[in-house]
């Protein structure tokens, strides 16, 4: 499968309530900084999120409010660096403690 980038993933879709380990990027617009949270922290997986912001205070709050193991802020796709520890948060604690 090539990449793939699906636009208006909603919560309630089972796409962004599956984890999935394909070239996906699934995106969603959200209406503030709470809302976006809100969203992040309603799915069963935390393995990774990315924000879209030119506000540093709002990259911050995000950094320290979403429940996902890897943490994105104005890139394409979050990943560690070789060196860091690989595990996800809630259902995605791959590597850690579920593996």
């Amino acid at each position: 499968m090539g990449p793939v980038l699906l636009e208006n993933v909603t919560t309630e879709m089972d796409i962004a309530q599956t984890e999935i380990f394909d070239p996906a990027l699934c995106l969603d617009d959200a209406e503030d900084l709470d809302t976006a949270i809100e969203m992040v922290n309603s799915i069963e997986y935390g393995n990774a999120s990315t924000i879209y912001t030119e506000r540093g205070g709002e990259a911050r709050k995000y950094r320290y409010d979403v429940d996902a193991g890897n943490i994105g802020i104005n890139i394409g796709v979050c990943a560690p660096m070789g060196f860091f520890h690989f595990g996800g948060r809630k259902g995605s604690f791959f590597g850690d403690l579920h593996a």
